[in-house]
């Protein structure tokens, strides 16, 4: 019996390192997640366009401009983080059309290390519309399941 409480207890463990609980904040990802709803993230896969990643919001790696001021925007505690779909991932096309942070980007693909993120609602989304690339380093996972609904 012992060996049996062992087991559980490592794969418990190994299951918080790769799984973590996040309540989304804000509307950025409406309709398909709403300000509150909690999804699980999977750690350590690298995402895919059209995959949902829950990101720490750090200093961007592109080109920026100002955020764009939403009812949404809430002071978070700590790091925030913020959840996207991914647009493009490195050698993609730059999606010039629908990011204009990355309209006068030189390159013609996404670089190594870069991500196009977009919110699935664009009037309160702070994405790369508005920041250009989020750096790939800082993604926490990928959305794994809602445990909301």
């Amino acid at each position: 019996m012992p060996v049996l409480a062992v087991g559980l207890v490592l794969t418990a463990s190994a299951l918080r390192r790769r799984l973590v609980a996040v309540t989304v904040r804000g509307a950025s990802m409406e309709p398909a997640y709403r300000d509150g709803d909690r999804v699980l993230v999977r750690r350590g896969r690298l995402p895919a366009p059209g995959q949902v990643v829950v990101v720490r919001d750090l200093p961007a790696t592109g080109p920026t401009t100002a955020p764009v001021p939403t009812a949404a925007t809430r002071a978070v505690p700590g790091p925030a983080l913020l959840i996207k779909r991914v647009a493009a991932v490195p050698g993609d096309p730059v999606p010039r059309d629908r990011v204009a942070a990355l309209a006068g980007v030189p390159e013609r693909y996404v670089p190594h290390g870069q991500l196009v993120l977009l919110g699935d609602n664009p009037t309160a989304s702070f994405d790369s519309r508005h920041r250009g690339y989020f750096a790939s380093a800082h993604v926490v996972g990928t959305v794994w399941r809602s445990l909301s609904r």
